[in-house]
């Protein structure tokens, strides 16, 4: 059972996966010889990149909907904060239940991720400088229509998300630790989940960017900090403000975070691409950068870490592969 309130214990889990798997497949875990030899170890990717929408947060939206019905709520509509990859989960599964949705994104955002939203459905929002100011649109537009308002944490989404740490933890061998990133707090809460509740000692080491560093520097003082964002490349991690609940569920349970800057990460697209030949967001490839900044420290482990979407602008990964 999971010792926290928040975090799913392995039935929960294993219902969840059930309903996961009943729209999309597991997605693969698998090593890398480049890259073993790049990071001088043997490392494990969780390819969630290769979901239906390019990204792991597919896999909370199919849940929340789920527990929503269940849970007999009357909705008549749904509105929702993303810089993306949430949003794009959030309109397939809105979708499959047959209920409107409206996503709020800053402005400057992602094209093809808004393209993407769009296309699945969304009725797309741009608003506000950055995700936190998008956050307060949502709940104006969500008491304005009466419509009910998806946050981008919450236990059913960690639940949902949880569901590849599952699948990682079962399908690799033993893994020293897992490196995550962390955007709001639910893969890294899942990931948590899944090892306290299969009973691993594997360490679990958080990412983040250091343009965008409020779960690092709130873990470290104890309490929720909010912190400017400055990240160009890595937007599924540009959080200003942490979520209290994520950090509470967080603490004791990560071994360390770390902070990865945007040169360093796309350092990391370029190995990944080269390495891999999988295509990475900046987000995805921040876990490698985390690996590679600690080489020496795990060399000759047994590590792994979180490809956790593919959904990166074609003008922006040109940009990264080119130097730039």
């Amino acid at each position: 059972m999971a010792d926290h309130p928040l975090l799913p214990s392995l039935a929960e889990l294993e219902r969840a996966s059930a309903l996961v798997h009943a729209v999309m497949p597991p997605t693969p875990q698998q090593r890398w010889p480049l890259l073993d030899a790049r990071v001088g170890a043997e490392v494990w990717v969780k390819h969630e990149n290769h979901t239906p929408v390019g990204a792991f947060k597919v896999r909370g939206g199919h849940v929340f909907f789920h527990e929503l019905a269940a849970s007999g709520m009357r909705v008549a509509g749904v509105v929702t904060a993303t810089r993306g990859n949430h949003g794009q989960s959030v309109a397939v599964a809105a979708r499959a239940h047959g209920l409107p949705v409206a996503v709020v994104v800053p402005h400057g955002n992602s094209t093809e991720k808004n393209a993407a939203m769009r296309a699945l459905g969304a009725e797309l929002i741009e608003a506000g400088d950055d995700f936190q100011a998008s956050v307060e649109v949502a709940d104006r537009l969500a008491v304005e229509r009466g419509w009910y308002r998806l946050p981008s944490f919450h236990r059913w989404l960690v639940m949902g998300v949880g569901t590849y740490a599952l699948e990682f933890f079962r399908g690799a061998p033993a893994l020293d630790a897992v490196y995550v990133p962390i955007g709001l707090g639910s893969g890294i809460c899942g990931v948590i989940a899944a090892r306290d509740a299969l009973g691993l000692a594997t360490e679990v080491v958080g990412v983040v960017s250091a343009h965008a560093p409020a779960y690092a520097r709130s873990l470290a003082a104890g309490r929720p900090e909010s912190h400017a964002v400055s990240t160009v490349l890595a937007d599924g991690m540009a959080c200003r403000t942490p979520v209290p609940a994520a950090l509470n569920a967080m603490r004791g349970k990560v071994a360390r975070v770390l902070e990865v800057t945007d040169a360093q990460v796309a350092a990391a697209m370029r190995a990944l691409f080269s390495d891999t030949h999988n295509v990475a967001e900046g987000a995805a490839a921040a876990p490698l950068a985390a690996m590679l900044a600690e080489r020496d420290a795990i060399a000759g482990r047994r590590v792994g870490f979180i490809f956790s979407g593919g959904n990166v602008d074609a003008d922006v990964f040109a940009r990264v592969l080119q130097g730039a």
